[in-house]
């Protein structure tokens, strides 16, 4: 399997580990190595998780073509198994990427007396795919509450500029006297007439029309409204 647009050490021109493997084995036991006494299909699988376990130790020491030839072991089955938990090939891609990015940066936490290195990279694999399902449904989730919540931002400005008018107006209202605060305030904002007014406060009717008239003037200073 390829990842593309990767940019680790498995894109470096590296001899095929198995090609040299067959090499040695050819030149050493020659052409009847095979016989009574070759090594069965248990003790070839036995050797290949030992070469793959030796393999992921040279890579803890920087070895590039010992990470390609893990990269070919396992490239495919760390794939197969992300994209089983996560669905989409082009996100199983990236994640498989970061997988074997992870193995060539942290090949020095494998123990081989904790489990095998297959058993390993795995691990790291369907630990990257659950986090990416859960990065994703978390992006969803805070997709859908902003869509949920589409503040209509006219109503709020309407609404911010209403509270800082009030704000500005209750501002003004405290720099009047206090018997001119009282006279707008039942005025405006009770609906007293100026007769009803003066009969509450117990004053002429000619004294709350001064008191509002002057009261009036100090609240259009103050809210700069033009003359």
């Amino acid at each position: 399997m390829t990842v593309p647009g990767s940019q680790g050490p498995w894109n470096q021109a590296q001899p095929a580990p198995a090609a040299e493997a067959g090499a040695a084995a050819a030149s050493s036991t020659g052409a009847g190595a095979a016989g009574p006494g070759a090594a069965g299909p248990g003790s070839a699988g036995a050797s290949a998780r030992h070469d793959l376990a030796a393999q992921i130790g040279q890579v803890a020491r920087g070895d590039a073509a010992a990470f390609d030839a893990v990269f070919e072991q396992l490239g495919p089955s760390v794939f197969g198994a992300v994209k089983r938990v996560i669905r989409d090939p082009a996100q199983s891609e990236e994640v498989t990427q970061e997988v074997l990015l992870e193995v060539w940066r942290t090949a020095a936490k494998f123990d081989a007396g904790r489990g095998s290195a297959t058993a390993w990279v795995m691990t790291l694999a369907h630990r990257r795919a659950v986090d990416r399902v859960r990065s994703v449904q978390a992006e969803s989730e805070r997709e859908r509450r902003v869509a949920a919540a589409d503040i209509p931002y006219d109503e709020v400005i309407d609404a911010v500029e209403s509270s800082l008018e009030r704000e500005r107006v209750r501002r003004c209202l405290n720099s009047l006297t206090e018997v001119q605060r009282e006279s707008v305030t039942l005025a405006y904002y009770r609906g007293y007439t100026y007769g009803q007014v003066a009969s509450l406060l117990g004053v002429p009717t000619g004294t709350v029309k001064t008191r509002m008239r002057d009261a009036l003037i100090r609240l259009r200073d103050c809210l700069g409204v033009p003359q």
